[in-house]
């Protein structure tokens, strides 16, 4: 059975009857006292975050959780809609969950979603994503002394900064983990 050092993010244990996907998770070893796991877990019951002390020896247990790709299929109100490419079956997401992810989502694109229980409990994106720009103002001739950039909007709303030659409907590739501009697509 699992000690609290095997902890690690993205993992599900049950706690207090509960089962609470790890969000966090560091060892600390304080000066002259015994060493200790702090976690940050969220219940999937509740939907509340909690900061979490395990004595390090302590035992835990793990919740068997499936990944599978599934696509974005379209926005209903506020959730958001996601559907598995293979069976068709969609599956309504709260805002909360999709997160900052909310900002990379067009119709039909690829994430990695984790189910613990039959519920969804994470989406991952990709590493990066291509994505048209909508709004992109020219560049001033002769601005191209140095590393000039200049700040675009994209499909998704989300605004980021990419150089001068970037034109409105043009698609580009930005990373999801910083939010930059990478190359042209």
């Amino acid at each position: 059975m699992p000690t609290a050092n095997d902890l690690r993010k993205g993992m599900a244990i049950i706690y207090n009857g509960d089962v609470a996907v790890v969000q966090d998770s560091q060892h600390r070893t304080p000066g002259n006292l015994r060493a200790f796991v702090q976690a940050t877990i969220r219940s999937l019951k509740t939907g509340k975050s909690a900061d979490v002390r395990f004595s390090s020896t302590e035992r835990i247990d793990v919740v068997p959780m499936i990944t599978k790709k599934m696509e974005f299929s379209y926005k209903d109100g506020e959730d958001y809609v996601f559907s598995d490419p293979e069976t068709y079956e969609t599956v309504s997401v709260t805002p909360e969950l999709v997160g900052d992810a909310k900002n990379y989502l067009v119709e039909n694109a690829v994430i990695t979603a984790t189910f613990v229980e039959d519920k969804l409990v994470q989406i991952e994106l990709p590493s990066s994503v291509i994505l048209t720009v909508t709004e992109a103002p020219e560049g001033i001739r002769g601005d191209s002394a140095n590393n000039v950039q200049k700040s675009i909007i994209l499909e998704t709303g989300i605004s980021v900064q990419a150089p001068l030659f970037i034109k409105t409907g043009e698609k580009i590739k930005v990373d999801t983990r910083t939010g930059k501009y990478m190359e042209r697509a």
